[in-house]
């Protein structure tokens, strides 16, 4: 219980704080204010626009990870869209890939590559994270763009009229939000355990918040069910990881370190992510692993991978939320054809630069 305690203590304290971050930015405007000014930049071309888009959801998705790009810039997205008179489809399905398949750069981005890092501290004279994980990270991201942008290319055609300002904001608020927004990337990738400058980000936009803003204090929602079946997540996979099922998916993923062999491991981590959800698919093949490699290898197939269908990681299921609250209907069989070339070409493309 102690090493549990251990392992996913920070991992919790980081998803709280990381949540107050991302609701108070959300209430300032960054997201809001950052679609719009990428309208007006893009001068009328869609496909600019799109692009533009794409860096967003990326950046959002590498610094404050795939849940608040898939819960906070999705509905934003979808509104820029609407009133640049532009099919929301594209862009709303762009956002949700993204929020996976951009997800494997730093800890932060997603869950399962914080609770990796305890995985690569005991591999012996390990390399650093990102340093590890930025080739397969862009390759998933290249890889991505270019197949969504194929897909969607008669869509991205054209030209569109100016979309409306973004809403009026308190600018102290906004400002502050912004730059702790900013500041957060590079304290990420400085070494310093992820919780600690997350945790310093939240006090500062509570203490921001309270003067500026006071009654939104209560109307921040913490993540208390997620929480919660970290937990028993955790507990579950260690259960019946010691009645057997660790040797059944070392079986089903092999145990060598070539090409194939990492391809036949970042697809099987795909697969179960698919059928069940990536973090309880992380959580069963991570004792199996056995190298820095094929730990890469699975975070590629549990991340970039589960996005084929609606239950393969909680981002996209808060996406298609936020979809159906903006009145966008994403037919499945659209979601899923489509997703699919997406997965296979993101996940290839980051095992192979390993």
């Amino acid at each position: 219980m102690a090493d549990l305690l251990e392992r996913i203590g920070p991992v919790i304290g980081f998803l709280l704080a990381l949540t107050i971050v991302a609701e108070i930015a959300q209430r300032a405007g960054v997201f809001d204010v950052a679609a719009h000014r990428a309208a007006r930049a893009a001068r009328g071309s869609v496909l600019r626009l799109w692009l533009l888009i794409v860096l967003l959801a990326t950046a959002s998705t590498i610094v404050l990870s795939l849940d608040t790009t898939a819960v906070l810039l999705t509905p934003v997205v979808l509104t820029v869209a609407r009133q640049a008179s532009i099919p929301p489809v594209a862009f709303a399905l762009t956002t949700v890939w993204l929020a996976n398949t951009a997800s494997l750069l730093l800890p932060v981005s997603n869950l399962t590559n914080l609770l990796a890092l305890h995985s690569f501290s005991h591999i012996p004279s390990h390399p650093s994270y990102v340093s590890t994980m930025w080739r397969p990270a862009l390759a998933a991201i290249v890889a991505t763009v270019v197949v969504a942008g194929l897909i969607h290319r008669r869509t991205l055609r054209g030209r569109f009229t100016t979309t409306a300002p973004a809403a009026p904001h308190d600018r102290v608020l906004l400002v502050v939000s912004a730059v702790v927004c900013c500041a957060l990337a590079p304290l990420f990738i400085s070494g310093i355990p992820p919780v600690y400058p997350a945790a310093a980000a939240a006090l500062v936009l509570l203490v921001v918040l309270a003067v500026r803003d006071r009654a939104f204090l209560t109307e921040i929602k913490l993540p208390w069910l997620t929480v919660a079946a970290v937990v028993v997540l955790f507990v579950a996979v260690d259960y019946a990881g010691r009645r057997g099922l660790t040797d059944a998916i070392g079986t089903l993923t092999g145990h060598g370190g070539g090409v194939f062999e990492l391809l036949r491991l970042s697809g099987t981590s795909a697969l179960l992510a698919n059928v069940g959800n990536n973090l309880p698919a992380y959580l069963a093949i991570e004792p199996v692993t056995g190298s820095l490699d094929r730990h890469a290898a699975l975070l590629v197939g549990v991340n970039a991978g589960p996005i084929v269908t609606i239950w393969g990681s909680v981002a996209t299921l808060l996406w298609r939320d936020r979809c159906r609250r903006a009145g966008v209907q994403v037919r499945l069989g659209t979601f899923t054809w489509q997703s699919l070339l997406i997965a296979v070409a993101a996940v290839v493309a980051a095992t192979l630069a390993l």
